[in-house]
């Protein structure tokens, strides 16, 4: 008897094995009576259980299994990725079934054999399938179902061409089967011409397209936007992030600068071979990397489940992209964040995407550096509540003769030292913080000859690389105030003048003129009146 998704054994045995108990909307979806049979233009993202639904599909064509010979299913996916995580899943599931894959990159020779030895399922990316048509290696005479997976993404790469060459090369009497996370005029087009009367389903709806994911949307100054990313890393603390760029050229710095500041990160793009790409994505999934920094075009298709964090650093190009990205997290019934971050030349544009893809979000400020810090210490004192829960007899032989020699209290510090070090340091995000204030009060911070503020100066300059980010801690450890009491910065070529809040100059100019071992050679005095 058909079980909860309507398939019959050995189908439902494969989805039992597997811990599938209850059909996701789209695989309920696929087996309604008015389904079965049928063209169909199924609109369903990245995440939903879609492979397993065009999987039982399928089934419904390969059952019983007849021997290995020419394709009766073809299944067609943007990406080397996606074709291969497709085909992992229709093994498990068509169990028995011989499944093929012809994708870009591979071993051509390796294809040919297993093509010709018979293979009942061949899931492949357009380029390569097109040539083994050219070749003859594949025949479609025998195909009884041909699924496009994620239709739209590659329509995106352009492929349309190859994509009709494979359309035109299946039997007409074919059943065909339109997945995609959007359906623009050209999906439909698409359909009208190579699907015969498809059913429309739309298994997520726009409204619940992103339920699971919570995006959020933060104005960052453009030259703290590297700074941005790494507070938005720390805040959240996701197991496995992906952070899009817009070039290659970002992507390969973006990913040395977080690896350089302790982040276990990745790059995914374009000029990537494909064993530098599957060993980057094998990185990610076994937890060697937590960041994956990827161009829109390299991380189509990417199925990454663990991904619960989505860090837009260049702000998408339109509302499909926005879409498109935000899909790499919050799959299959999981909760996941998407953050973009986005300078104020960009702000009018993102809240235009924001609203057709039918989302109000709120402007609200990154996450700074005080803000990461509180998060760090709560989480370390839990962590180390955890630790002191049944300890070993090692661990307190040990402890017993450290405590003979050192202070309790200095042992602790030593341990939350460890701890600290462990982690990339949160940045301060100065310009930023300068952007809300404008925002929110409408006014500018101090000028030269204010009343409310006294002028100082430090002998570094642009000769010495002087920057405000790492200025700023320097200037508040010296003069042991917080950020929020130093004004305007302004970098000069062999000096750099700073204002600091009057309330606060007298103990800043005390404070400053003690011998500094840390920096001996930074000197910092008041500026005079005239």
């Amino acid at each position: 008897m058909p079980g909860p998704f309507g398939a019959p054994e050995p189908i439902a045995a494969a989805l039992a094995a597997r811990g599938y108990d209850t059909p996701t909307p789209v695989q309920e979806a696929i087996q309604r009576p008015d389904a079965i049979g049928r063209d169909l233009l199924v609109s369903a993202r990245t995440g939903s259980g879609k492979t397993v639904a065009f999987g039982l599909a399928i089934a419904r064509d390969l059952l019983p299994l007849h021997k290995p010979g020419k394709p009766v299913a073809l299944v067609v996916a943007p990406t080397r990725e996606l074709a291969h995580q497709v085909a992992r899943e229709l093994t498990w599931l068509l169990a028995g079934a011989r499944v093929a894959t012809c994708v870009g990159g591979a071993d051509v020779g390796a294809e040919l054999r297993f093509l010709k030895a018979g293979a009942q399922v061949v899931v492949g990316t357009p380029g390569r399938l097109c040539d083994h048509l050219e070749r003859r290696s594949l025949q479609l005479g025998s195909l009884k179902v041909l699924v496009l997976d994620e239709a739209d993404e590659m329509l995106d790469l352009g492929f349309r061409d190859e994509l009709e060459e494979i359309l035109k090369a299946a039997p007409e009497e074919r059943r065909t089967l339109l997945f995609s996370a959007t359906i623009p005029r050209e999906i439909e087009q698409l359909a009208r011409h190579y699907a015969r009367d498809p059913l429309r389903i739309a298994a997520n709806p726009p409204a619940q397209a992103h339920a699971d994911i919570e995006i959020k949307a933060h104005l960052v100054a453009p030259r703290e936007r590297e700074h941005a990313v790494v507070n938005t890393l720390r805040f959240h603390d996701a197991p496995a992030a992906i952070v899009f760029c817009a070039t290659r050229e970002a992507v390969t710095h973006l990913t040395q600068s977080l690896i350089e500041r302790g982040f276990p990160a990745v790059p995914l793009s374009g000029e990537l071979t494909q064993a530098e790409r599957t060993r980057a994505l094998h990185a990610l999934r076994d937890g060697r990397a937590r960041v994956l920094v990827a161009t829109d075009v390299a991380a189509r298709g990417l199925d990454l489940p663990d991904v619960s964090l989505v860090v837009q650093a260049d702000p998408p190009q339109n509302a499909e992209v926005l879409q498109h990205r935000s899909g790499r997290t919050g799959r299959a019934g999981r909760k996941g964040v998407s953050v973009l971050l986005v300078p104020p030349g960009a702000r009018r544009a993102v809240e235009m995407m924001l609203r057709k893809a039918g989302m109000n979000v709120p402007f609200t400020p990154p996450p700074d550096a005080d803000v990461i810090r509180v998060r760090d210490r709560d989480k370390l004192v839990r962590e180390i509540d955890q630790l002191v829960k049944d300890p070993s007899e090692d661990d307190l032989a040990l402890a017993h003769l450290l405590l003979r020699e050192k202070d309790a209290q200095l042992l602790a510090a030593a341990l939350v030292k460890l701890r600290r070090q462990a982690l990339p340091s949160p940045e301060d995000l100065p310009f930023t913080r300068e952007l809300a204030k404008k925002k929110t009060s409408g006014s500018r911070q101090p000028v030269a000859g204010s009343r409310i503020s006294v002028w100082f100066r430090v002998n570094v300059g642009r000769s010495r690389n002087a920057d405000p980010r790492w200025l700023l801690p320097i200037l508040c450890r010296r003069g042991s105030v917080d950020r929020r009491q130093i004004g305007r910065i302004e970098i000069g070529a062999d000096d750099t003048r700073f204002e600091v809040a009057r309330a606060a100059a007298a103990h800043f100019r005390r404070a400053v003129a003690k011998p500094d071992r840390k920096d001996p050679n930074i000197r910092i005095t008041q500026v005079d009146a005239g």
